[in-house]
């Protein structure tokens, strides 16, 4: 079998797909420091309001680890503790739903959701672009699974009235697409999930603490509170700990809590990530303008930058900038330059994109100064002018 491994290896090295970890230390929200001493800017983060080192953050993990540093088993047989509980309501109130339950992962809650509430007998109909957690989560449910064109809402419509199921419908979506940056058509959704008596689930993952007018995501950006069935998060990005959470109707809640089996049969998260995770949604409740206005300028300023260089962007307003290079060996290698000269930001290559789609996915967070930003875009010019220009 060790040889069948080493073979496929040598392959995705051939192709420049291999993936390495890099060993980071983070000093604050954008700077970390790797083993060798080498200090970096970073463009490759999801901690896009910055508040993974905010005092009343870090204080509130601290404060949390008296209770223990670990939950010591799953809620339903060990208990819950109080920092779960306490989370679970402040994100049903902030995503204004009636109840939320935590998961130990965003990863999990898409698999959790869609295992416990999807049945053999249902359809799922599912953006082509949607995170791998939904795409897997719709698999294990073992139901029929319907791909539509990405946020083409007249193909959506054609699978729906195409299809005759004897179950139940479910339309998913991403709010905010994590690789292309763009937000899901919710008002369209909305009206086709009332049509055709779909439950409308919507990953917010990327969303929260990035859109709508108070951060609380896709629902909020368009207005239509109350019209998502099924809101999943995590608090591994804006909200700066870990986990992940499903927020929506009482009913969806208290079905989960005794059917979803990676909720069920999963320790739980410690006290200290539940409570910094609380401490961070407070601070983007309290604060809600100033770090959305900050993200947004921020955003603007350095599309503006990269565009006025003709750096091809995806089109988009989110703080997740995709930079389109196509051959992913290019898009390493370009990567691989930009962190030489101590700015990271990732190369996205085949499976999680396309073959021919590879790109740098430039991240965006409130926490860059305006200085990070102009020297991060000028480097990004420099290196991308240089890389083509090997290979013209």
């Amino acid at each position: 079998m060790e040889e069948e491994l080493k073979a496929e290896l040598d392959l995705i090295e051939k192709r420049g797909l291999t993936r390495k970890i890099k060993n980071l230390r983070f000093l604050d929200p954008v700077r970390a420091v790797a083993e060798d001493g080498k200090e970096y800017v970073v463009f490759s983060s999801n901690n896009y309001l910055g508040l993974t080192h905010a005092p009343e953050v870090i204080e509130a993990a601290k404060e949390a680890n008296n209770y223990g540093t670990g939950s010591g088993g799953a809620r339903l047989t060990t208990g819950g503790h109080f920092e779960a509980g306490i989370l679970e309501k402040k994100l049903a109130d902030f995503k204004h739903t009636e109840k939320a339950l935590i998961f130990n992962t965003g990863y999990m809650t898409n698999l959790g959701v869609l295992y416990g509430l999807v049945k053999h007998k249902d359809v799922v109909f599912s953006d082509e672009l949607n995170h791998a957690s939904i795409i897997d989560g719709a698999k294990i449910s073992k139901a029929t699974v319907k791909v539509y064109k990405h946020a083409d809402v007249a193909d959506l419509e054609r699978l729906l009235k195409e299809d005759a199921t004897e179950g139940n419908r479910f339309i998913i979506t991403d709010g905010v697409f994590s690789m292309d940056g763009d937000i899901a058509p919710l008002p369209d959704l909305v009206k086709l999930a009332e049509k055709y008596e779909a439950t409308l689930i919507v990953d917010d993952a990327h969303a929260v603490g990035v859109i709508g007018d108070d951060g609380s995501g896709t629902s909020a950006h368009f207005g239509l509170q109350g019209k998502v069935d099924l809101q999943v998060g995590t608090m591994s990005k804006a909200l700066a700990a870990e986990g992940g959470y499903v927020a929506g109707k009482k009913i969806f809640i208290d079905y989960l809590i005794n059917k979803s089996r990676p909720f069920i049969f999963s320790t739980a998260l410690a006290p200290a990530p539940a409570a910094a995770a609380a401490a961070a949604l407070d601070l983007l409740i309290k604060n809600k303008e100033i770090y959305l206005q900050r993200l947004w300028s921020n955003t603007v300023r350095m599309r503006q930058l990269l565009e006025n260089a003709c750096i091809p962007l995806v089109e988009g307003e989110t703080p997740i900038i995709p930079i389109m290079v196509g051959e992913a060996s290019l898009a390493s290698e370009i990567a691989g330059a930009l962190a030489e000269k101590g700015v990271l930001i990732s190369a996205i290559r085949p499976p999680t994109v396309a073959q021919g789609q590879s790109r740098l996915r430039l991240t965006v967070t409130a926490a860059h100064t305006e200085e990070q930003l102009a020297h991060a875009a000028d480097l990004i010019i420099k290196v991308w002018q240089d890389a083509k220009r090997k290979r013209a």
